[in-house]
Formats: C-alpha cells, sequence, structure tokens
C-alpha cells in the first residue's frame, strides 16, 4: 500500500487561539511537526459501497505504528480544545455506524476509558450497546480495517462526551444498501446522534439518511477537494477536517487540513439553511462543521483485532476522527427538532472560525481555501462549547 505523506500544516506558520475567543486570533506564532506517514485502514470502495475513512499512522516498514502508551490527543486535549467541559446534556446516546464486526470493541473501549481515567462504559451496564444493522446479537464478519476504524470510533465518542452512552450498529457490508438499514435502525433507538465514518461516490440522496431531530454526521472524506456521501446529502451534517497545534496551558492552533474532502454536491439540493449565494454552490455545499483530522496532529486509539498483525496503542487521523467528535457534541447540546445542521448555520458565531489552509485547487476558490466565514474544508469551524449546536 502506497503510503502518503498527509498534513496541511507542514512548514506553515499559524496562529494560537485564546480559548475564550470566537476565532481563530492572533496569540502565539507555532509550527507543524515533522510529517508522518499515514495509511488508508479501508480499501477504496466500489460503486454503490463506502469505504472507511480511518488514517492510521504507519512505520518505515509500512504498519501501524504501536507504542506501549497513548501517542496522541487523548480526552483531555480535545475536550481543552473545543470547549467541551461543562456539557448542558449527561447521558445522551450516540449511535455509530459501521460495516463488519469489530470483535474486540467491548474489552478495546474498556482499556481507552480506564487508561484516561473516564468512567466504565460496559454492555452490562447498557452504557455500550452492540448489534447487527437490524439490532441483532448475530453480527457480521470481522473486517480487520474496519475494526480500527470502529475502535476509532468509540474511543472519539469516549473523549468528547464521557458521559454518553454508545449504541454500536454493525452493518452486514459496506454496501450503502447494507449501512442505510444500520443508519434506520440507529435512528429508531431514541439516539441524539448518529456517526459515519465513511463515504462513496457522490449520489443522490437516501432515505435512510433522512431522520429529522438526529444529527446524523458524516466525514467529508479524505482525499482532499471533492465530494463524497453520505456528506452530501441535505439531511447530512457534512464533517470535515483541521490540523490541530497547541496543548490546554498554551492555547490551540487550527488550520484547513490538506486531506479534507469538500465542494458541491452534483445531485442534492442546497438546504434552505446554507446561507450563501448561488455562484458559490447552488446544491448542497460540504462541509458543515469540522474537527481534528490531520494525522500529523492525530488521535490515541487503542485496538487489538490485529490489522497487519499490529494490535495496542496507534495514532489516527483522517476525518473519521472528527465525525464522532461532532456527533458528541450534538448530543451533549441537548438540542432536538427539525435538522440539526441549521443550527449551526444560525449560529455560527458559536464555532471556532478556522481561516488558514487549503485541501486543492477549485473555482470557487472557497470550496477548497479556507478564510473568514465558511468555507469547503473546514465548513463554518470547529466547536467552541455548545452555542453553535
Amino acid at each position: 500500500m502506497r503510503r502518503p505523506v498527509l498534513g496541511a500544516a507542514i512548514g506553515t506558520v499559524v496562529l494560537v487561539a485564546a480559548a475564550s475567543a470566537g476565532n481563530i486570533a492572533a496569540a502565539t506564532a507555532v509550527t507543524a511537526a515533522s510529517a508522518r506517514h499515514a495509511a488508508r485502514a479501508c480499501a477504496v470502495a466500489p460503486a454503490g459501497s463506502a469505504a472507511c475513512h480511518a488514517l492510521v499512522v504507519v512505520d518505515s516498514s509500512g504498519k501501524p505504528a504501536v507504542t506501549s502508551t497513548p501517542n496522541g490527543y487523548g480526552p483531555s486535549g480535545l475536550q481543552s480544545a473545543y470547549n467541551l467541559s461543562t456539557p448542558p446534556v449527561a447521558g445522551a446516546t450516540v449511535a455509530i455506524v459501521d460495516a463488519y464486526n469489530d470483535p474486540t470493541a467491548a474489552s478495546d473501549l474498556a482499556l481507552y476509558r480506564s487508561t484516561y481515567g473516564l468512567p466504565a462504559c460496559t454492555t452490562a451496564t447498557g452504557c455500550l450497546r452492540q448489534v447487527s444493522q437490524n439490532g441483532g446479537s448475530r453480527l457480521p464478519r470481522t473486517n480487520a480495517g474496519w475494526a480500527t476504524e470502529i475502535s476509532l470510533d468509540l474511543d472519539m465518542v469516549s473523549a468528547a462526551c464521557p458521559s454518553c452512552k454508545i449504541l454500536l450498529v454493525e452493518a452486514s457490508s459496506a454496501s450503502f444498501t447494507n449501512l442505510g438499514a444500520a443508519v434506520n435502525y440507529a435512528a429508531g433507538q431514541h439516539v441524539a446522534s448518529i456517526s459515519n465514518s465513511y463515504g462513496g461516490s457522490d449520489m443522490t440522496q437516501l432515505a435512510a439518511y433522512n431522520h429529522p431531530g438526529i444529527a446524523i454526521t458524516a466525514s467529508s472524506g479524505d482525499g482532499g477537494y471533492g465530494v463524497e456521501a453520505p456528506a452530501s446529502f441535505g439531511s447530512v451534517v457534512g464533517v470535515g477536517g483541521t490540523s490541530l497545534k497547541g496543548d490546554t496551558s498554551s492555547g490551540w492552533a487550527q488550520t484547513a487540513w490538506s486531506g479534507a474532502g469538500s465542494g458541491c454536491s452534483a445531485y442534492n439540493a442546497k438546504p434552505s439553511w446554507q446561507a450563501f449565494s448561488a455562484t458559490q454552490c447552488s446544491n448542497k455545499a460540504i462541509a458543515d462543521v469540522s474537527a481534528v483530522a490531520d494525522p500529523n496532529t492525530g488521535v490515541a486509539v487503542y485496538d487489538t483485532t490485529p490489522y497487519q498483525g499490529r494490535t495496542g496503542w496507534q495514532v489516527y487521523g483522517g476525518t473519521s476522527v472528527a465525525s464522532p467528535i461532532i456527533a458528541s457534541v450534538f448530543a451533549m447540546s441537548g438540542n432536538t427538532g427539525g435538522y440539526p445542521a441549521s443550527l449551526l448555520w444560525a449560529n455560527p458565531t458559536g464555532l471556532f472560525d478556522v481561516t488558514i489552509g487549503s485541501n486543492g485547487a477549485c473555482s470557487p476558490a472557497v470550496w477548497c481555501t479556507a478564510g473568514t466565514g465558511w468555507d469547503g474544508p473546514s465548513g463554518l469551524g470547529t466547536p467552541n462549547g455548545f452555542s453553535g449546536f
């Protein structure tokens, strides 16, 4: 597998924002760390199917780089970067929809949470449920690449929202027919949000992803400028990606990530709440919002379903990281009714506006180059607490 070098901020000067600021504003100049190599966890999807958007940092052999302790952002860093320490709502359920089975999901989640001092979330207590696409206990076959995606998703919900319950729905395959069935099942389980960390070719809206009152998030893709479904569906919150630098003491810097998917759907009409001119995009624009996705500024994930023979602590990026984070913020906000994406567009000052970075060359430039207000790679920005949600 070819190992791309991924990261928008390499050699770039960015600006650190004070935690209370509404925008990424001038404070202290920093530079990005040396580039990491990362590889896709899932193969490119054929027509009618999706691929997971997890990117794992690899070593010189091209296999996942494993460490004995976490090496990447964890709960305290993510909660600090996005001002998530005092959620308005506790105990909401976030659904994770992925393909195939992760046989070590529960045990891996238990170790992740105990390592970071988070409260346990187990199947015995009902905090974690792991079911098939129709809600049954007979789970699909294991796929190592998708299993790493599942571990990533569960860990990111735990990091962003330690009090959230988690419903993991595993589709029988990566076809949109089966993934859509999993989304439909999740929507009937009184969940606050549903995260989909995968994508395939842009297509016409599927009814399975249309559930008003539930925040359905989908990662925008990891290939740079370009549109994928289900992020392109009008009923779905398209989640882009950023590079995140800093720490809890010095502050945080964010730029648009070069790998984030973005653009204008060729098939789906612009939702009424997307407020910009038709000359910019006459159809659904991607993304709506964003969070960390750059493997160079990646997150710590624990996974023991062997992927390329490796297990343990690894570092991940990709817009797969961003989608469950955003789904968790929606769950903690407590807002219901209508289409949650409309809340973002009605409250853009409740987000950190990412104004630096690009994911390619395009016309108009706003589809792929960050700037003041909405842009393709970072959407309206990243969470700054809960007021934007």
